[in-house]
């Protein structure tokens, strides 16, 4: 028999949660809600889901902080988070983003553009057989044991930033517009913005250190990593570009 993808709902509003099980129901997953970060993580402890839906605004524990939190944790790092708020601003989709959600998706939604970017997420998620080891000046990549290093000393690098490196590094030199990395990281669906590529590019500096001055901004083009960059001439980020 089939597994049904397990989604975690955490929202406060009961009726809005109660519609979006229903809805999961229907469309073959198999929800659990709850209403606060306690609960949540009492769920996460208990099973693993594939997928958490995070409301943003939740009594006690925000779902900001809580994603936070989870992104630090080996054993849920790995999980996609979707956030569910009705917070429309950039910023504050920016600051979902940092936090380590892997969509943003805002009040009101409809339940056919939710189911698919569950679906989407959970594309994203599926294992590739990808067991090589990429080697760019002094940065190294292993795909097979999941880490980074930089002369030796092993980076921490979130999951979607892993992949994102892992993706520029087998194609090093390269100009990829913002659309063509959301093809190749994100999945070939239309709902997440071009913006996403420069947060997570961002924090992939970030997580890279001295050697994040590799990863260039081609001003109008998009993104290449290269092994020419010195790392000890770092620059500041210019995602934004």
């Amino acid at each position: 028999m089939r597994k049904l993808p397990r989604v975690l709902v955490v929202e406060d509003e009961s009726a809005i949660a109660e519609l979006i099980a229903v809805n999961l129901r229907h469309n073959g997953f198999a929800p659990t809600v709850v209403y606060d970060g306690e609960a949540a993580q009492r769920e996460v402890d208990a099973i693993l889901p594939d997928v958490i839906l995070l409301d943003w605004m939740l009594p006690g524990e925000s779902g900001v902080a809580l994603a936070k939190r989870w992104r630090q944790q080996e054993r849920i790092k790995t999980v996609p988070i979707i956030m569910l708020t009705a917070r429309t601003e950039e910023s504050d989709k920016v600051q979902g983003l940092d936090a380590g959600a892997d969509d943003y998706i805002t009040k009101p939604f409809s339940t056919q553009e939710l189911l698919a970017r569950i679906r989407a997420v959970l594309r994203r998620r599926a294992p590739e057989i990808v067991n090589d080891t990429v080697q760019l000046g002094d940065l190294s990549l292993d795909a097979s044991t999941y880490r980074v290093m930089l002369n030796g000393s092993e980076l921490k690098v979130g999951p979607t930033e892993f992949k994102l490196l892992h993706y520029l590094m087998k194609h090093p030199e390269r100009v990829h517009t913002r659309g063509s990395l959301l093809d190749r990281i994100w999945g070939d669906h239309v709902f997440i913005e071009e913006r996403t590529v420069d947060v997570h590019v961002k924090r992939l500096r970030e997580s890279l250190g001295l050697a994040g001055a590799m990863i260039e901004t081609v001003r109008g083009a998009g993104y290449r990593i290269t092994s020419q960059a010195a790392p000890s001439k770092a620059k500041g980020d210019t995602a934004a570009a």
